[in-house]
């Protein structure tokens, strides 16, 4: 079997994508789509996506972790698939388009895409740190030094230890001014530190905003990968118009051959 992919990379976060309107790809070869992600014996990424058609969306992002297994909604997944439906002729600089957690809209700019993401109507304090779901489940952990964190180890503890089975991940936040941010992220599915998680830095502009730590409604987050924006507006109840911002990049294209 042949597969023809395009590589990309939003801030690091790196996916391959297959053109899966025409379906050939068996979604259920868990052992395949680890390979292709495998960062020695495969292609290498942080996950893999399926676009797909849908009908009532201009396309269907279909998302899977590096291990394999179906997971939940991926920021960055999402800008990097929208830049590449673009690419295809399938859009133009507006779309609709479906994804695990609901439809989603999006706008690109040359290399530029703002993904609107799910409205946020809770945020649990927990000793300190925060959690909520932006698509995905996050722990928002504050620390002072983001770089002296050992995010494999600490990470892991609590994604396995306070989130159980189903885990969750896990964002390490140090503030840098009133609306900006570095934060590291602990990635379930991945079960690593990965450069960069749109989920991730989208539930740490939410969390800091809820604990006070900022008062702006757009704010800058730098991650290991670059820079991302988040713009929102809070409602009585809730968080809407939520906007993960940032560029979406199209590394390589190539074939795999399964062996």
């Amino acid at each position: 079997m042949v597969i023809n992919f395009v590589k990309y990379q939003g801030t690091g976060n790196d996916f391959v994508l297959i053109d899966h309107r025409q379906p050939f790809f068996n979604k259920e070869d868990a052992e395949l789509i680890a390979q292709l992600c495998d960062r020695r014996f495969g292609i290498g990424a942080d996950g893999l996506i399926l676009l797909e058609e849908h009908p009532e969306a201009d396309f269907e992002m279909v998302y899977f972790n590096s291990d394999g297994k179906p997971s939940s909604m991926c920021g960055n997944g999402g800008r990097c698939t929208v830049h590449y439906a673009h690419s295809l002729g399938m859009i133009g600089d507006q779309t609709r388009f479906m994804a695990v957690d609901g439809i989603h809209e999006a706008n690109v700019t040359d290399g530029w895409v703002a993904l609107h993401m799910s409205d946020v109507q809770t945020i649990v304090d927990k000793d300190g740190a925060y959690f909520l779901d932006t698509g995905s489940p996050h722990h928002i952990q504050l620390c002072d030094a983001v770089q002296e964190v050992n995010v494999q180890q600490e990470g892991a503890d609590i994604r396995y230890n306070t989130y159980g089975a189903a885990g969750a991940n896990v964002n390490f936040v140090e503030p840098v001014s009133a609306d900006h941010f570095k934060v590291r992220t602990y990635e379930r599915g991945v079960e690593a530190e990965t450069y960069s998680c749109g989920t991730g830095v989208t539930a740490v502009a939410l969390a800091m905003y809820h604990a006070g730590k900022t008062t702006a409604n757009t704010v800058k987050i730098s991650t290991p990968g670059g820079a991302l924006e988040i713009s929102f507006n809070k409602a009585a109840d809730r968080y809407t118009d939520v906007i993960l911002a940032g560029p979406a990049t199209p590394v390589y294209q190539g074939q795999w051959t399964s062996n």
